[in-house]
């Protein structure tokens, strides 16, 4: 199977200057058209530019508020909260195009930034800068604003007039930016964003780190299993040895791998995850599904006991119960299963069983559920 050599993975459409928040966090129609205004020349070359946030230096970023708590709000801005009298710093170096009080939101700062993009910090207690004024990453531009008892700032992403969605670039959980590079294309009446980079490589399997849409524009992609870095995989069970296979024929066959140690042993989690499932299902005895990026989750039956509960985020190798021989089970050890979309999987398509790593192939994995 010949390679996909790159893929271009649809990951926001960028909202019109008209779209309206939730009321929490919305700016009325007028500051709307006052903060939305189009960046001259941006298109005129060509219709469409690219950012490689994988090549900025460390000085020409900073997240607006460092030590602040960042919530999306209806996928279109963040609420930074902090502490009162917090400094906000600016995203990307630029130059100030709005510092001014509105209505509904009090001051505002707009910054239009060198790379194309605009960042607005808005409900600020003081502007510390003025219109056409340089400033670098990480440069004072407000004192942050308090209102019925919180602290926090309204920060935005725009492009051309444009609000986009901040998770798409940063990552609001560490407040870096994801290691990438972005496609702005303008489109009839809106800009398109799409990840485009021809050497990624995926290196971990958290729900958290996919990029969503990515089988959109294929019908395959591929998942390189040597790409997958060794703190975000684990062999479930250290030290197991297989002692009944994925499959077999008649009214019930094996949908996994059982694999055995000594009672108690610890059961750990293959990939970073979230809890779907934790409990006690039918003959699986105590049970726990993780669910995985790109559709993949992986399955633990007959623990003695689980550590882990629903909605929890687990990382791989960490302790998620221990093997037992609850449900229909005539000894103490763990069933693993493996499931893309619902169906399950022959584990051994993804672990070397006898050395305990994973394989050293690389998967085709199709929307019709089939991987290969």
């Amino acid at each position: 199977m010949k390679l996909i050599p790159h893929y271009i993975l649809l990951v926001s459409a960028l909202f019109l200057a008209t779209f309206d928040m939730a009321a929490q966090t919305a700016f009325s129609a007028v500051e709307q058209q006052q903060i939305s205004v189009k960046t001259p020349g941006l298109f005129d070359k060509s219709d469409k530019f690219e950012i490689d946030f994988k090549a900025l230096p460390s000085t020409a970023y900073s997240f607006p508020l460092p030590v602040g708590k960042a919530k999306l709000m209806a996928n279109q801005a963040l609420e930074i909260s902090t502490q009162p009298g917090d400094i906000v710093l600016s995203m990307f170096p630029g130059t100030v195009r709005m510092s001014r009080r509105l209505a509904q939101y009090g001051n505002v700062v707009v910054v239009r930034h060198d790379n194309g993009l605009e960042t607005v910090y808005a409900h600020n207690d003081q502007n510390l800068v003025k219109v056409g004024q340089r400033v670098a990453a990480g440069q004072k531009v407000a004192i942050v604003g308090r209102d019925g008892g919180r602290t926090y700032c309204l920060f935005a992403l725009l492009v051309d007039g444009r609000w986009i969605n901040p998770t798409t670039i940063i990552d609001i959980a560490s407040h870096r930016l994801r290691p990438q590079t972005v496609e702005f294309r303008k489109e009839k009446n809106y800009v398109n964003v799409a990840v485009v980079d021809s050497k990624k490589k995926i290196r971990s399997l958290d729900p958290d780190d996919a990029v969503t849409g990515l089988l959109a524009d294929n019908k395959t992609f591929q998942l390189d299993l040597k790409g997958i870095e060794s703190e975000h995989w684990s062999y479930p069970l250290a030290g197991a040895h297989v002692i009944s296979p994925y499959g077999g024929r008649g009214k019930r066959p094996h949908s996994g791998v059982d694999i055995k140690t000594r009672p108690n042993d610890k059961v750990l989690a293959a990939f970073d995850g979230v809890v779907v499932q934790s409990g006690p299902y039918f003959g699986y005895g105590n049970y726990i599904v993780i669910k995985h990026a790109y559709g993949f989750s992986t399955c633990y039956s007959h623990q003695s006991r689980n550590y882990v509960r629903v909605g929890q985020k687990v990382k791989a190798g960490q302790v998620i119960g221990l093997t037992g021989r609850t449900g229909r089970a005539t000894t103490e050890h763990l069933h693993f299963e493996v499931r893309f979309n619902g169906r399950t999987l022959n584990p051994n398509i993804i672990f070397d069983h006898v050395n305990h790593k994973l394989k050293a192939s690389v998967l085709t994995i199709g929307k019709n559920g089939l991987v290969r």
